[in-house]
């Protein structure tokens, strides 16, 4: 049978006339930058944010089913940026396949254990990837999100493209260990304080918002000293115009043991972007808004282990974010 899915942790799905769907994180709707992407949707020059709002991390779906197989139909493509990561299937929580994807249009085949179970499908965290069908072998019914709404914001290192599978980025472990509905705005190289970006999650019901700011901007030298601390404000300012009260949690730049001391063209280190992006977020004087130092996430020397780059957690890094940042991302009781 088909299995009509509620997929979540997207803010616009396009469907295109053969039946694909993209799951927007950001809504390209409207935006005309007179260059457009590999979808169509249009990019700047040098500026990927709508290929990466185009990726579906942290995008998934439930049913419960006593069905013995599930089949996806896929269609991926590899972009210049990334590989294709893969999707992952669990079953009552737990990771039953993690099925690698290819470039193209394909259908991936899924063996069920005996029934009833909860059946989840996360979609692949990094490609260009687009869903046309769901169907099982058996009885399933599409379970809706529970739980509190949470938000979280940031660059590659919250997109976790280099995470095993799209059910082990760090947002997807914190989600799952909280059982929280879990919408994941991570775009790799494109953390910059987009005001889309913003918007969005000022539009978005949340029960809690995280926001990981500043290893882009160090990297991509978008705001000086003299900036970089209004735009924080602005960002979060724009936020506070949906949610006034709303549990709020800044994290600034994690360790980059090769990177630290090193001015970039604009003279910043990551120590001032770091007072830089406390500097803004302080300034509003907002009781419902936590400062997590990223120094604090992980040591320098945990990094030196664990990075597979200047930058980048390798699969085992974002599990110890994750591992880290649980107990410290909280709902008010």
């Amino acid at each position: 049978m088909r299995g009509d899915a509620l997929w979540t942790g997207y803010r616009h799905r396009a469907v295109d006339a053969a039946g694909w769907m993209t799951f927007w994180r950001l809504d390209p709707r409207g935006q005309q930058f007179g260059l457009t992407d590999w979808m169509g949707y249009p990019d700047r020059p040098g500026h990927r944010l709508w290929s990466r709002a185009a990726t579906p991390a942290g995008v998934r779906a439930a049913w419960q089913t006593s069905a013995s197989a599930v089949s996806l139909e896929l269609r991926a493509e590899l972009d210049i940026y990334t590989s294709i990561a893969p999707v992952d299937f669990l079953v009552g929580g737990t990771l039953h396949q993690r099925r690698e994807v290819q470039p193209g249009e394909q259908r991936i085949n899924v063996e069920l254990p005996p029934g009833p179970m909860e059946l989840e499908i996360w979609l692949p965290q990094a490609g260009a990837i687009a869903v046309r069908e769901v169907s099982f072998e058996g009885e399933a019914v599409p379970q809706p999100p529970t739980g509190p709404r949470w938000i979280t914001y940031g660059s590659s290192i919250t997109q976790c493209t280099g995470a095993y599978g799209p059910s082990e980025t760090w947002p997807a472990l914190v989600a799952r260990q909280h059982r929280w509905e879990l919408v994941a705005l991570g775009f790799a190289g494109e953390c910059h304080l987009d005001p889309v970006a913003a918007r969005t999650i000022r539009d978005t019901p949340a029960r809690l918002i995280s926001l990981c700011l500043g290893i882009n901007i160090y990297g991509g030298e978008t705001f000086s000293g003299r900036t970089l601390p209004g735009q924080i404000e602005e960002f979060i300012s724009t936020v506070r115009d949906g949610h006034p009260h709303t549990p709020l949690v800044v994290i600034t730049p994690l360790p980059a043991p090769e990177l630290e001391g090193k001015p970039n063209a604009l003279g910043l280190t990551l120590d001032d972007i770091r007072a830089c992006v406390e500097l803004g977020a302080r300034s509003l004087g907002d009781p419902d808004l936590q400062l997590i130092d990223g120094r604090t996430v992980l040591s320098g020397e945990e990094a030196q282990n664990l990075y597979v780059d200047d930058v980048h957690p390798g699969p085992d890094g974002y599990r110890l974010i994750a591992e880290r940042l649980a107990p410290l991302l909280t709902l008010p009781l």
